[in-house]
This record gives C-alpha cells, structure tokens and sequence, in this order.
C-alpha cells in the first residue's frame, strides 16, 4: 500500500474537532475523518506535515507516516481506555520487530481486532484465530495472537478492579508524566523502573507480550513519559501539554 493512502488510513484516528477536506495528491495536509476517536490534540489547531523542524533521531527521514506519529502522537498523554488498548496490541505485536513494521500495518490491526475494542476481542474464538493467521495485513503469530485476545480480557479485568484501565496504569508513575532529558540517540534507556515495575504487575495479572522494554515503549507513546529529545520541536509543545493538566 502506497504512503499516501496509509496516512489516510493513519487520519481516520484523529479527534473530531479538527476535521479537515480530503487533500489532494499534491498536498501535504493530512486528513482525518469526523467519525473516529483517536489519539491527540494537536497544539496548533490544524493537522499537517510540519516541514524544517528538528525531531527525534530515530525518526526516519523518508517516512511520512512515521513522521506523523512522531509529530502527533508520540508523548501526547492518552487517558482514554480504547486508545491505551490498542497501544498495548500494537506495542505487543512489535516485540522482536521494529516498530516501523507495525505503524505501517496499523490500520490492518485496526480491522482485524475490532476497532481496537477490548470487549470485543475479549471474545475472540479459535476461528478468529485461524481467520488472523491467514490475514496477510497483519503480524501473523499465533502466540502474539492469542495473547492480545488473552491480554483483551485481563484489560476488562483491571477495568472493572479499578473503573478504568487508566486509572490503574497512571498510577506507576503518580498520576504525572516522567519527563527526561535527553540530548541523543545513546541517551534512551532500554527501559526505566517504572516500566519494569509496571510489566511485572502486568505478568501477575496475567498479561502476555508486556515486557519491560515493550511497556516503556507503551510508556513513552501514551505520554507517561516525555522523551523527546530537548532539540526535538515536539519536546516543548509536549511538555507545556502535561503543565496544562
């Protein structure tokens, strides 16, 4: 699939106050549609690819939708359940991978599991697991399958334990986002304590796929963390957004 329609794909996850007219081939805005619920706010108002700006180092030069998450998405503080969720799938099926591999199979997974809805893949049979494992768009391993179904209904679990899986997991870092400091590349750790703190409290309950280095990686995308690096031009915008909370 072409870039260009995968970061149409990619809009349909944007908040609905900030719908957008279909670009053009030639234009550089990115669209998003009026009936999704996804990921962010963006500080500006209007959505669009934002040229001559310092980022991240490991953001790829010649990917335009990598370069969207890490402009839209990557750090932004996420409450919402169905969007942790589908993080958690996502960052799950990365393990071993990059996850370059997976943004670009986002919307694949998006169809595939529901809408990223937990409920629904909660209940998830034996056919839908063979129907996965033949579904070409998406990570096709039956272990990382089955724990994503399996990881659906332990959410649910700490869902109703704690009125939202929210709740629970902003807890491991005290209700507000770490922020870090780094100026390079070799400066990003594996994982944190908070992380390896979170993903055994993850195993006990009986999470799958939810390793230390997976969950700081959840970490950093949900907004627990800020590590944008302090040149990054999305690392002040991220850190004024946790100050306004």
């Amino acid at each position: 699939m072409a870039v260009e329609n995968e970061l149409l794909h990619f809009c349909k996850g944007l908040e609905r106050s900030f719908v957008m007219n279909r670009p053009k081939a030639s234009e550089s805005k990115l669209t998003r549609d009026s009936k999704s619920r996804v990921p962010y706010r963006p500080p500006y108002g209007k959505l669009f690819m934002i040229k001559n700006k310092k980022r991240c180092p490991w953001v790829p030069e010649n990917d335009s939708l990598y370069t969207a998450y890490h402009d839209t998405e990557w750090g932004v503080v996420v409450h919402d359940d169905n969007k942790i969720f589908e993080y958690l799938i996502l960052e799950s099926a990365q393990a071993g991978l990059s996850w370059r591999i997976v943004l670009h199979k986002r919307y694949n997974y998006k169809k595939a599991f529901a809408n990223f809805n937990p409920k629904k893949v909660a209940k998830f049979t034996d056919g839908d697991v063979a129907k996965l494992l033949m579904n070409a768009g998406i990570i096709r391993n039956r272990q990382k399958i089955i724990a994503t179904i399996n990881n659906a209904q332990k959410f649910l679990e700490i869902q109703k334990e704690f009125g939202s899986f929210s709740s629970y997991i902003w807890k491991f870092v005290k209700d507000k986002p770490i922020l870090h400091e780094l100026r390079q590349l070799a400066d990003y750790p594996k994982d944190i304590p908070e992380a390896v703190i979170l993903a055994s409290d993850l195993k006990k309950r009986g999470f799958k796929f939810l390793g230390p280095t997976v969950i700081y990686a959840h970490m950093q995308a949900t907004g627990m963390v800020n590590d944008h690096t302090i040149d990054c031009f999305r690392h002040k915008e991220v850190s004024s957004q946790h100050k306004k909370r």
